[in-house]
């Protein structure tokens, strides 16, 4: 764990920070790697070469070298998932402004080849842990609400909790996994501290069914056609239900115009309720969000 390693004896005992740690460290284990803050520059060159592999962008990378060897003199967070000697995943943030108590989590790639592993998680509780130790109370980081699997990540793995809708939040992004399709983020707080969180970090996310909201009254909101279309339903509901497709990655290759219907409807489905005064409580893995009205 490097610098979130026997924290303990620093001062007085800090129980989230200290079951933070354990959490962190059980799950690198799981993911068979070791995870570490980043700071010396040939460590943050294989961070710029790991990004411009996994998003395709060789001539112009994620992430310069000179950007991350700034975050980290000015003490921002860079951490990385190491197999053996072998870089295969990093999570890179940097702080909000003094008063918000936060750091963003900018970005977060995994190697591939070690899909399935659970490095995201591991690298994830590394950041939180490192936050704890720092005072920070909350990170926040965007992810794309078209990703299924991202989405079941950071909803249910840790509990995060989406706040707003960010329509082409950074513009093209012309790579291998975005495309040419408009960047529409959700912007997700993650409270350290929550029960919920701490619930999650130890293995205990909870997911949405999908057939017990149905029988407790929800509706569709947004569904999918035998097609694979989506097809926009009702917004008035006070629990709604909103698809996405199980693999928007592959479906950008496959038929573009259709991936962009999804990126059109469910920024429609999800802005409009957003708007309305429902948030987003949940995902359920088969791919669809559970929106609720608090008022």
């Amino acid at each position: 764990m490097g610098a979130v390693t026997n924290l303990t004896s620093l001062g007085p005992v800090d129980t989230d920070l200290d079951r933070a740690v354990q959490a962190a460290d059980a799950a690198a284990q799981v993911a068979r790697v070791a995870v570490r803050e980043l700071t010396e520059l040939a460590d943050l060159e294989r961070v710029v070469a790991l990004y411009a592999r996994i998003w395709g962008r060789d001539t112009n990378p994620p992430m310069t070298l000179e950007l991350l060897r700034a975050f980290t003199k000015a003490g921002n967070y860079v951490g990385g998932a190491f197999e053996g000697t072998e870089l295969v995943g990093a999570c890179v943030g940097f702080f909000h402004a003094p008063a918000e108590d936060a750091l963003h989590s900018h970005i977060a790639g995994v190697a591939p080849e070690t899909a399935g592993r659970s490095v995201g998680f591991a690298l994830k509780l590394h950041q939180r842990a490192w936050a704890l130790l720092r005072g920070i109370s909350e990170i926040a980081w965007t992810f794309d609400p078209l990703v299924s699997r991202n989405a079941y990540f950071n909803l249910v793995k840790l509990a995060a909790e989406p706040v707003e809708y960010l329509p082409n939040f950074y513009g093209a992004m012309a790579d291998s996994i975005n495309g040419l399709d408009d960047s529409d983020r959700l912007l997700v707080r993650w409270r350290l501290r929550d029960p919920a969180v701490v619930a999650a970090c130890s293995g205990g996310g909870v997911s949405a069914v999908i057939s017990e909201e149905l029988a407790a009254g929800a509706a569709v909101a947004l569904g999918v056609s035998d097609t694979g279309t989506p097809v926009p339903g009702r917004l008035d509901a006070q629990t709604s239900l909103v698809a996405v497709p199980h693999d928007i990655a592959a479906l950008r290759l496959r038929d573009p115009a259709l991936a962009q219907q999804w990126r059109s409807a469910v920024r429609e489905a999800l802005s409009a309720l957003v708007a309305d005064g429902a948030r987003v409580t949940g995902f359920d893995r088969d791919g669809w969000y559970v929106v609720r009205r608090t008022r």
